[in-house]
């Protein structure tokens, strides 16, 4: 019997992207079953590999490349893709991630940390050339940031003015957001006609215990003491006569470092990330013509049922009846794997976590392979 399988992972964070995990899982499906029709649709949250994941699943879609100015100051190779119209989009929709134009991927492994001074200007760029272009509508992934300026720099390319007393631009990053004394977003560009959905699954508020700082700047270098810094030149920022009318206790304004909250300011609307790319991809139609379904990440654990891809894709195929199996390069002992036909550890395939990850790719072929042999 010929099945129709739909495989649709996110990335597996520090070893292998969505659409890359994608091709993987499928070869070694294929492998084993040669005859089966199988359906690549690589999937993601708002961070790394959205971009890929959108190149990947949606036919029609382009590739536009950019040079932007990278969370360094030094030139950065990146690109966003370009949607074919739709009816919501006539002109298309453009989708531009943080992670390829200021992410901290881009800080090198392991990264060069610099909790202050890296910055959203080359996101900036990336969407000032989507908007260029003259897309209808937006799509921003905003997961693994390297910055907390709270999308000055972003803001500043779209043509907000964030000054110092003197009258003067404030300098990228944090640190210049320590200066910041006045904000003029008259001048921003305008919102795309169908408007900018913002991709992302974190719900902190900008400042505080829960905040971008205190949260997300130990992963990205800060120390205690800068923590607190980077909390109070983001509350000087939220300060400002500017942004009076933007809460920074709105869930998700502390996404990627505050990110969310400058793109509030534009009129963006954050949503949660793996529900919206689904729908943009067209997973339920795709899942609804499948007899089998393989999703999965990195790591799977008690918190992975929160929102996550794996999750997603779960109750998608279980609303139609389809099975639905887990690829992980781990599954953690608080899982909840009950509700899938079958489960695949790439650790427990390779032997340990850190052979798993030196071949992410080859352990990924041979689960495909292990599941395909089991689910039909």
């Amino acid at each position: 019997m010929t099945h129709t399988v739909v495989i649709a992972p996110d990335s597996f964070k520090g070893t292998i992207g969505a659409a890359a995990a994608a091709d993987a899982l499928g070869a070694g499906w294929r492998r084993e079953r040669p005859h089966d029709r199988v359906r690549l649709m690589p999937m993601a949250d708002g961070g790394e590999g959205t971009v890929d994941a959108f190149a990947a699943a949606v036919p029609g879609a382009r590739r536009m490349p950019v040079t932007v100015t990278g969370p360094e100051g030094t030139p950065v190779e990146a690109s966003w893709v370009l949607l074919p119209p739709s009816a919501d989009a006539p002109n298309g929709t453009g989708v531009v991630e943080l992670a390829n134009t200021s992410g901290i991927e881009l800080l090198g492994t392991p990264p060069r940390l610099r909790p202050f001074d890296a910055h959203t200007r080359g996101f900036g760029e990336g969407i000032a050339a989507a908007l260029a272009h003259g897309v209808s509508r937006l799509v921003l992934g905003i997961g693994s940031s390297s910055s907390t300026d709270g999308g000055a720099g972003l803001l500043a390319v779209l043509g907000a003015r964030i000054t110092d007393a003197s009258g003067a631009p404030i300098a990228d990053g944090a640190r210049g957001l320590a200066t910041a004394s006045s904000a003029d977003l008259s001048g921003l560009a305008p919102l795309p006609p169908h408007g900018v959905t913002v991709l992302s699954d974190v719900t902190n508020p900008l400042l505080g215990a829960r905040g971008a700082a205190a949260v997300f700047g130990p992963q990205k270098g800060a120390s205690p003491d800068d923590v607190a810094g980077l909390d109070a030149a983001l509350s000087r920022l939220a300060g400002l006569d500017a942004f009076a009318t933007t809460d920074p206790e709105t869930p998700g304004a502390g996404a990627a470092g505050g990110t969310g909250f400058g793109l509030l300011a534009w009129g963006a609307e954050l949503v949660p990330g793996s529900a919206a790319v689904a729908e943009l991809v067209g997973l339920d139609a795709a899942v609804a013509a499948a007899s089998v379904v393989v999703t999965g990440e990195g790591s799977y654990d008690g918190q992975s049922a929160a929102g996550k891809v794996p999750a997603h894709v779960a109750a998608v195929a279980r609303a139609v009846g389809a099975p639905v199996a887990l690829v992980a390069g781990r599954i953690a002992a608080d899982a909840d794997v009950s509700g899938f036909a079958a489960t695949a550890s790439l650790t427990d395939l390779a032997g340990s976590g850190e052979a798993a990850m030196a071949d992410a790719a080859h352990w990924l072929e041979r689960a495909g392979a292990t599941l395909a042999g089991s689910l039909t």
